[in-house]
């Protein structure tokens, strides 16, 4: 069978959390997010692992995480830095910020030639999603530009701690998706959500409402459009866009929207949970420890 591939996106500053935030233990032998959603890709069929790191993160990623995966599965890694641009293109000397999403799955051309799905290592999103997009990836009806989307509900992924940002999708009936539009500072209010639209307004989003948690479901040849939509942001960028990002869901939506790719929502209603404020730690460690007494994990996730 051929390769299925899980990339694992770990470039992150961690800034909010106050440390390297994908690094830190949540389960009972000191397991972290990534270990269960490794044990969810494992167990929905995938076979080999892409790690997006920061070149700096190599060694304590490896000791954390890393070499024990090396001994269950396929792994590779690939780094995620400020200065890998398209020919022609020069970092900005003010440039600190990394360049996004889009470009951190763009660093993985050239060691994926196989159909993929794209996570953050910071989230844990359930067993459904896993199962769900490695059959859509594995159905072979599908065609090169027929792409999918893991659908949470809004109310199922919010924090208790802080506002968070998500991506609010507009699907139609056929449950393919339309547009997503990355919204800041939602909160739970009641029976609903509050967040500011693009232009800092105050609007109401029903808890109900699909959001993208960045779980995809990608064929290989996504890879030639990231490259040269990455090539037309660059080219686009100001001399005050200093933190401007490619972002992968604004990517997706342009092609969906330009008719060059369809993407179906394949909703689960699993709920989310992930370590976006340090506070949302203890949360995390108490949700796992409840999946554990229901029999979803065992409380030791490696012999």
């Amino acid at each position: 069978m051929a390769d299925t591939t899980l990339v694992i996106m770990a470039a992150g500053m961690g800034s909010r959390f106050g440390g390297i935030k994908q690094l830190e233990p949540v389960g009972p032998y000191g397991e972290i997010i990534m270990d269960y959603s490794i044990y969810d890709a494992l167990s929905a069929g995938f076979n080999k692992i892409v790690f997006i790191i920061r070149k700096d993160l190599e060694k304590d990623f490896k000791e954390v995480i890393g070499n024990r995966i090396e001994k269950i599965a396929k792994v590779e890694y690939v780094f995620q830095e400020l200065d890998d641009l398209p020919e022609g293109f020069t970092k900005p000397a003010d440039r600190t910020k990394p360049w996004g999403t889009g470009q951190a799955v763009l660093c993985c051309k050239d060691v994926i030639k196989e159909n993929f799905a794209v996570i953050n290592a910071d989230d844990y999103y359930g067993k459904e999603a896993f199962k769900l997009i490695y059959d859509f990836l594995n159905e072979p009806s599908y065609k090169e530009n027929q792409y999918c989307m893991a659908g949470f509900i809004l109310g199922n992924t919010l924090s208790e701690n802080g506002a968070v940002t998500r991506g609010i999708c507009k699907v139609n009936e056929a449950g393919m998706l339309i547009d997503v539009v990355e919204t800041t500072g939602i909160v739970p209010e009641g029976d609903h959500a509050r967040a500011s639209d693009s232009n800092g307004n105050s609007i109401s989003i029903d808890l109900n409402s699909v959001v993208s948690m960045n779980m995809w479901g990608f064929k290989p040849g996504l890879f030639g459009f990231l490259e040269q939509g990455f090539v037309e942001f660059l080219k686009g960028l100001k001399e005050d866009d200093i933190k401007k990002e490619y972002l992968l869901p604004t990517v997706i939506g342009d092609l969906v929207k330009g008719g060059k790719v369809q993407v179906s929502v394949l909703k689960s209603n699993d709920r989310w949970f992930g370590v976006t404020y340090k506070e949302d730690k203890d949360t995390v460690v108490a949700s796992i420890k409840e999946l554990i007494n229901k029999g979803e994990y065992p409380a030791k996730l490696y012999k």
